[in-house]
């Protein structure tokens, strides 16, 4: 017996109709009542599989047939059969991109045609869990689907795991035996044997190399604030990559740095490479979101994406927590209970609104306020900043000093604050030091960049700010 089911294509009309005869205005209304996670109710509603019991018991609650919604509509026996749906085809390879994929279409649209005429190599960056490798991953599904012969093989590295050596050599040697080619024992020390192997490889056999936390082969330099390769092989082998007379492969790259290399490198070769800064859903994306995720017309859901500044994975880990115990979809209890940490920070954006610029004091926990957003969203940022802090330390110092902003304020009073720390060892006592160590911030954004009134204005994402915050109370020269 199969241990889950999908309500049939042929019935996904039918199941809005079914919750309104049955007196649920909502997705959620149905989970609460059920007892169930709304997740398990989109799954349902959505004709993604879910568990036996759930299946029918969601069944029950509409009075459908589960026996009849699981098989086509015999009254339409005689059209072909539906095209899937792309978001059920493409995610069955993929961990970040999912049915609850919204927005970004212009975006996917500009970088697929890049992609599929001469971009080679397509950089995302942006803060941690603003949804780079989703985006990555909708890409490859995209260019997957779209190509005119048959579909490229998909390689995938992903520099996150601290049980994978991440030199060169051993990266080279992992995406040959990927391509089905043998690496002899003696290669694997000839770092340059083996990227001309792969470069001749790749010239000629479409190949999508998807590799993710770039960032953790970086290092950072004190005195540039630059992000550069641990290992300068990796250097020359995107260089070759770029150079090429002819390329059939791709590479697509996340990162929450900008490699200084690759840009140098990428100036001469513009049109081979593309570096694409990612930033939060739109207010219209995230309405999107909501209503994905059983939510319709709920101010209060506007309120904290608001807050977030549309960052993705804090509100997907928020929605998540609405629609399971103990709220089940109850987005007014929810606030009861956290709105508190919205409105503190929806008070300090008016008061700088108003004129008060500064909140040293401000005790902003839009990362932690639930166990879930301390698992999911605290401990991803606290890393980011950790590596700040031993690559760079005056960016870190600088990313401390200036949370004390509410808002968009001018770059020199940015750099103004590392002043104070001039009688500091090793401390950045020129202009162009501190510029170095702002430009750092800004290759891992982490500061955010407005034009107003003829003047460049920086602010700091609330979610960075909110880590920043706390950081700066036990900031001290040592």
């Amino acid at each position: 017996m199969a241990r889950s089911f999908c309500v049939h294509p042929d019935y996904h009309s039918e199941i809005a109709p079914a919750m309104q005869r049955n007196g649920f205005l909502t997705q959620g209304d149905l989970a609460a009542n059920l007892m169930i996670a709304l997740s398990t109710v989109n799954n349902f509603c959505r004709g993604i599989n879910v568990s036996t019991a759930k299946f029918e018991e969601i069944c029950e609650a509409l009075a459908l047939d589960p026996r009849e919604v699981i098989r086509p509509n015999a009254d339409d026996f005689t059209s072909p059969p539906p095209r899937p749906e792309r978001s059920r085809r493409a995610t069955s390879q993929f961990f970040a991109y999912d049915p609850l994929w919204v927005g970004r279409d212009t975006l996917i649209a500009n970088l697929s045609l890049q992609l599929q005429t001469t971009c080679r190599l397509l950089l995302i960056a942006g803060i941690s869990g603003v949804g780079k490798t989703a985006l990555a991953e909708r890409l490859v599904s995209e260019l997957q689907q779209d190509s005119t012969s048959s579909s490229p093989t998909l390689l995938r590295e992903n520099f996150d795991n601290p049980d994978q050596p991440t030199d060169f050599a051993s990266f080279a040697a992992r995406l040959l035996e990927g391509c089905s080619q043998i690496v002899l024992p003696e290669e694997r020390s000839q770092p340059q044997l083996l990227a001309r192997r792969l470069i001749a490889h790749l010239q000629t056999a479409p190949t999508l190399i998807l590799i993710d936390s770039l960032e953790n082969i970086l290092k950072g330099n004190e005195q540039e604030g630059w992000s550069e390769f641990r290992d300068s092989e990796f250097v020359s082998f995107f260089q070759a990559v770029l150079a090429s007379d002819d390329f059939r492969s791709h590479f697509i790259l996340t990162s929450q740095e900008l490699p200084a290399q690759i840009q140098s490198v990428g100036s001469r070769y513009q049109n081979s490479w593309h570096a694409q800064p990612l930033s939060g859903l739109s207010e219209a994306e995230q309405q999107t979101l909501f209503a994905k995720t059983g939510f319709t017309q709920e101010p209060l859901l506007t309120r904290i994406g608001k807050a977030y500044e549309g960052h993705p994975l804090a509100l997907r880990t928020i929605l998540g927590e609405i629609g399971d115990r103990p709220f089940f979809g109850n987005v007014t209890a929810y606030w009861k209970r956290y709105g508190t940490e919205i409105e503190t920070v929806e008070k300090a954006i008016a008061e700088a609104a108003a004129g008060k610029t500064t909140g040293a004091e401000d005790n902003w926990q839009l990362d932690r306020f639930t166990r879930t957003l301390r698992r999911n969203v605290q401990t991803r940022l606290e890393h980011t900043l950790e590596r700040l802090r031993q690559d760079v330390r005056y960016a870190y110092i600088l990313l401390c000093e200036t949370s004390v902003y509410r808002c968009a304020v001018p770059e020199d009073w940015w750099l103004s604050h590392l002043e104070d720390w001039a009688t500091a060892p090793l401390s950045p006592q020129t202009q162009a030091e501190r510029e170095a160590a702002l430009d750092a911030l800004r290759d891992r954004y982490l500061v955010e960049e407005k034009a107003e009134a003829d003047e460049i204005l920086l602010k700091q994402h609330n979610l960075i700010r909110s880590v920043s915050l706390a950081h700066l109370q036990s900031l001290t020269f040592d």
